[in-house]
C-alpha cells in the first residue's frame, strides 16, 4: 500500500523538517509514500478538493487565516478516515482535536522515535480500515467495510449491524462477532459495539459518538474499560 501523506505547516523550517522525519519514517519501515507539502489550511483544502483521497495529514494548528482544527472539521466532513496528526507548540487545542477524532498530538520539536511511533499507529488503523464483511441481504450480497459499523443489536434470530445504513440479517450475534476483529467488544448476550465509536461509558450505559445508547450489563463496566485501554 502507498501511503499518501500531507504536510501542513505555515513555517517552513517545520514543514522541511517533518517531511524530512516522515521520508525517513517510511525507509524504515519500507514503506512507499506520497508526500505533499502545503503551507496553509487554503492550500491543502485546494489541493484536496481536486483529489481528495489523502490518507495522513500531519497538521499544524496555528496558521495564517485558518487554523489547523477548523479545517479539520471541515475536513472531516466528508473523510472518515483521514488519520489526523497535529504537530503543534500549542497544548491549548487539545479538547478540540476529540471533535474531529485526531489520532495524535506532537508537540514541538518533535523527536523521530515519537513521529515514528505515531506513523506506525495511523499505518495500522489505515490498514483495518481495508477490512470488511460481507453481508447477505434480499437475495443480494453487502460489502461493509469494519470502520463503518457502530454497533450490532440482535432481536430473535435476526442481528441489525448499525453502519451507515443499517442491514438486517439472519445470524447470530456470535456469527457476526466472530467475524469482526480486536475493535468490537461483545457487550453480553444483545449486543456487539464498535470501541473507538464509544464516547462515555457510565455504570448502566454506552455511549456512542453518534449519539446511540447501549444498555450495559451488569458487572461489565470494567471489562469494557479493560477493552478500550487494551486497544489503545
Amino acid at each position: 500500500m502507498t501511503y499518501k501523506i500531507a504536510v501542513c505547516d505555515d513555517s517552513d523550517a517545520d514543514r522541511q523538517y517533518i517531511a524530512t522525519l516522515t521520508k525517513q519514517w517510511a525507509a524504515h519501515e519500507n514503506h512507499s509514500i506520497h508526500l505533499s507539502m502545503f503551507s496553509s489550511a487554503e492550500s491543502f483544502l485546494f489541493q484536496y478538493s481536486e483529489e481528495g483521497d489523502f490518507d495522513i495529514l500531519l497538521l499544524d494548528i496555528e496558521m495564517g487565516r485558518m487554523d489547523g482544527v477548523t479545517m479539520a472539521k471541515q475536513l472531516r466532513r466528508e473523510n472518515e478516515t483521514v488519520q489526523i496528526i497535529f504537530v503543534t507548540g500549542y497544548s491549548d487545542y487539545i479538547a478540540e482535536g476529540y471533535e474531529v477524532s485526531a489520532l495524535h498530538y506532537l508537540m514541538k520539536p518533535v523527536s523521530a522515535d515519537k513521529l515514528f511511533s505515531v506513523l506506525n499507529r495511523a499505518a495500522e488503523k489505515l490498514r483495518k480500515n481495508e477490512r470488511v464483511i460481507h453481508l447477505e441481504q434480499g437475495g443480494e450480497m453487502t460489502r461493509v467495510p469494519l470502520w463503518q459499523i457502530r454497533y450490532a443489536d440482535v432481536q430473535g434470530n435476526y442481528v441489525t449491524i448499525h453502519a451507515k445504513e443499517d442491514y438486517t440479517v439472519r445470524k447470530t450475534l456470535g456469527e457476526l462477532a466472530d467475524s469482526l476483529d480486536e475493535r468490537f467488544f461483545r457487550v453480553g448476550r444483545s449486543a456487539v459495539v464498535n470501541l473507538t465509536c464509544v464516547s462515555r461509558v457510565t455504570k448502566t450505559d454506552i455511549y456512542l459518538d453518534n449519539g446511540s445508547v447501549i444498555p450495559l450489563p451488569r458487572g461489565a463496566y470494567e471489562k469494557i474499560n479493560r477493552a478500550i485501554i487494551d486497544m489503545e
